[in-house]
């Protein structure tokens, strides 16, 4: 590979950054947000809580939207001003309200502007680490939401289709519930009239046998016979009472068995799919709605029992069905609504620090997390009258752990009472904001003792509650996935490796022993999940040709990615990978990062062709015209690296250049368009020249980049002693420059083909002495 070395030759005017979620109409990103459905809207809702509330969202939208959060969250100094301005902000709006006279708000404000002072003062880079996620998942809300419109102007795929088909089905069968409830409370009710007339007769005709009042025998007669008629209907209504309840406890019981065992399955590995980074999970609110209605009608039979049982009290015989009957109908009802509500009782949002939204289920020790659970059983009755209680690794003990297991407390208010305020749509919701974990110091529980290391333990939050209506107990409790808590930011990347295998290849959240022999990963459903990790931070994910470069890593090369070969746990996350010093996912992870922070324009425009061979690089150049280039990320760096590569042309062979890698270093300096913008070759006295010319396959390179350039191409201003002009200094700006060999100026037919390793052998750095000397030979000249 060509070194390179990065020298002062001039520098331009600083480049303007915003966050860019003001559209170009003037409407405010916090407006768009707000014309959303509620199953979209309850996604916003989750992102704030009291660490950044949502009133200060309200009332600054568009300062917040016109702020760079991004650049504050890396840069402290930025991050102090910005934290400044926002109490300034709040200030100003505290003014307003106090011009308006009201009270209420000129207290929230002030309650605010204190508990920001109180969380940020000493860190404001943590506050635009939340503002910049906020904005950054409000713009993938937004996304998904025009998504969605998308799909429903431009048809339903065959496979939306069958889904929505199957929620039809289902949505007709829980009204079939509904409707049967309905009908078997409108025979109750006839069922009651024909039992009081009959009832009423059967008296009468009592009292006129002990005090006859002249009515003949053939009378009284007839009216026996018509009372008979009326018990012999009487014992058949009943009985149909009792058969349409049965039917209906057959029917509730065949749909709550799908709504369980299917949509809620369907929908808990839908949230384990969503937490590594795949499509968003569905609202929940579809299937609340069944759920509710199942639990209403459930309790409506409740009550139609203990009706039919006041009816047997008043009148009973042998066989009476109602007596028959009564106990068995009570237990299947009383079953039915316990495993309704135990199953309702779920984690909405799973474990996660809101200072990194996109890595749930890992946990810092000392660092806030939040976590909301929802009942998907919406009664009034209930609101209020549920108390849950948060416990760490609560089936964990001395028989079942793994040796050298430890143990955390866990900090803050650890019980609440779930309420309908909560949420947006009134659900039962109770979300705890301000947990934290603390290990256990004590003797004999240093995790280097066991199996497993710190980010392969698998720990778990349980949550308990109990319900308590009359004649009527049931306990509640629900698990969340399994959680890695690391002590150091650095276990981060390991941590979450750990969550993507779990995830991946379980669905028992109870499974916290699976990496002691963790299962190996089919490659189809890896590499998957490895375009998840791209395209759930930017906007696009890996591409078929990107994949088999990683599968070829993993697997070997002569499975080109497409083998669907076997990956153990090891292979992905432990093992050096080739020959180098660091395992697979620590370099993707690298690469991540890289793209997060510096190359995330030009990832999303497919500039970048990323993961690609050497011997595949080759391939697509060889054929270009000369000046074509390509952008790929090293394979040697583990922090995360890109380069360039470039094609020259000669009457033997073409000449392949790459050019050394630049690593967040660099483009923390220099942007990355800015540098190929100014690349450099110099080959000994000549002129240096850039020999970038065509992004592959052929576009002109300022086409591909120049929106990103940070001000446009200037011409160099003459020079006049006599007109001072700004500040008295020549302007520099920062570029990469390369040396080729002298050899590579003889004639081309004298010209032996060089490969990249020799020409990375005869490059030198280049002092910058030398380059001011050739820049102003050539301006001179």
């Amino acid at each position: 590979m060509a070194a390179s070395v990065r020298v002062f030759l001039g520098a331009g005017k600083k480049r303007e950054r915003s966050g860019g979620a003001v559209c170009s109409s003037g409407m405010t990103q916090w407006y768009q947000l707000q014309q959303l459905d509620s199953k979209f809207l309850e996604q916003v809702h989750q992102l704030y809580d009291d660490s950044f509330p949502m009133e200060i969202r309200q009332y600054l939208a568009q300062w917040l939207e016109n702020q760079d959060w991004e650049h504050a969250a890396n840069n402290v100094s930025f991050a102090t001003v910005l934290f400044h301005d926002l109490l300034s902000q709040l200030d100003d709006q505290f003014s307003r309200f106090l011009i308006e006279n009201n009270f209420l708000l000129q207290h929230n404000i002030r309650k605010s502007k204190r508990n920001l002072q109180d969380n940020f003062q000493e860190d404001p880079i943590h506050m635009a680490m939340i503002i910049h996620n906020c904005l950054k998942e409000e713009r993938k809300i937004l996304n998904s939401a025009q998504l969605s419109n998308q799909m429903e102007v431009g048809g339903v795929q065959n496979t939306m289709t069958g889904m929505l088909d199957k929620q039809k089905e289902l949505d007709a069968k829980v009204k079939a519930v509904k409707n049967s409830v309905t009908d078997v409370e409108q025979d109750i009710k006839t069922l009651e009239d024909v039992q009081d007339e009959y009832d009423f007769k059967h008296k009468t005709f009592q009292n006129r046998e002990y005090e006859p009042n002249g009515a003949s025998q053939e009378e009284c007669k007839k009216e026996q016979m018509n009372l008979q008629k009326m018990f012999f209907l009487l014992d058949i209504k009943r009985k149909e009472v009792v058969a349409k309840i049965i039917q209906l406890l057959n029917t509730t019981e065949h749909t709550q068995s799908a709504l369980i065992n299917e949509e809620l399955v369907e929908w808990k590995r839908r949230q384990q799919t969503a937490c590594i980074g795949g499509p968003p999970n569905a609202c929940l609110d579809q299937l609340q709605n069944w759920f509710t209605i199942i639990a209403e009608s459930l309790q409506q039979v409740r009550q139609q029992l203990k009706k039919l049982e006041e009816l047997e009290q008043k009148l009973t015989y042998d066989p009476d069905p109602i007596t028959k009957n009564k106990q068995v109908l009570q237990d299947r009802t009383h079953s039915l609504f316990k495993q309704l509500i135990q199953s309702s009782f779920v984690v909405e949002r799973q474990p996660c620090m809101p200072t990194h939204p996109q890595r749930p289920l890992v946990l810092k020790t000392g660092v806030q997390f939040t976590v909301k659970l929802r009942l998907l059983v919406k009664l009034q009755e209930l609101n209020y009258n549920l108390k849950v209680k948060v416990l760490f690794d609560k089936d964990v003990n001395e028989k079942n752990s793994v040796k050298g297991f430890r143990k955390f407390n866990i900090l803050g208010t650890n019980t609440k009472v779930m309420n309908m305020e909560e949420s947006t749509n009134g659900s039962l919701a109770a979300e705890f904001r301000h947990l934290q974990l603390k290990e256990q110091k004590n003797a004999g529980n240093r995790t280097n003792e066991g199996p497993l290391i710190v980010t392969e333990e698998l720990h778990s939050l349980s949550f308990e509650t109990q319900l308590c209506q009359p004649g009527l107990v049931i306990e509640l409790e629900t698990t969340s996935l399994p959680i890695i808590v690391i002590s150091n930011v650095s276990q981060l990347p390991s941590g979450w490796a750990s969550i993507l295998w779990f995830n991946m290849l379980s669905t028992d959240p109870k499974n916290l022993s699976f990496f002691l022999n963790p299962p190996c990963a089919k490659w189809s459903k890896l590499s998957e999940v490895l375009s998840w990790q791209f395209s759930s931070v930017t906007k696009r994910g890996l591409n078929a040709d990107q994949l088999n470069m990683l599968g070829e890593k993993l697997l070997g090369p002569t499975s080109g990615g497409s083998h669907d070969g076997l990956i153990p746990w090891t292979r992905f996350c432990k093992e050096n990978i080739n020959d180098k010093n660091f395992p697979f996912w620590l370099w993707i992870e690298g690469i991540l990062e890289l793209i997060k922070k510096h190359l995330l324009c030009l990832w999303n425009d497919g500039c970048i062709m990323g993961f690609i061979s050497k011997d595949k690089e080759r391939a697509l150049l060889k054929d270009q015209r000369p000046g074509t280039f390509l952008l790929r990320f090293s394979e040697s760096s583990k922090e995360g690296a890109i380069t360039f590569t470039w094609v020259e042309g000669s009457q033997n062979e073409p000449q392949f250049h790459s050019v050394e890698p630049y690593t967040k270093k660099e483009l923390s300096a220099v942007t990355f368009p800015d540098i190929i913008r100014n690349y450099k070759v110099m080959a000994a006295e000549n002129i240096p020249e850039n020999p970038l010319r065509f992004l592959y396959p052929d576009i002109p390179k300022d086409n591909a980049f120049g929106k990103y350039y940070s001000r446009p191409k200037e011409a160099p201003e003459p020079m006049d002693t006599d007109t001072p002009k700004g500040n008295g200094y020549i302007r520099t700006e920062l570029i990469s420059v390369s040396e080729v060999h002298p050899s590579r100026l003889q004639s081309p037919e004298n010209l032996l083909p060089m490969s990249p390793e020799e020409f990375d052998e005869v490059s030198r750095m280049v002092d910058p002495a030398e380059i001011d000397t050739v820049m102003c030979s050539a301006y001179t000249a």
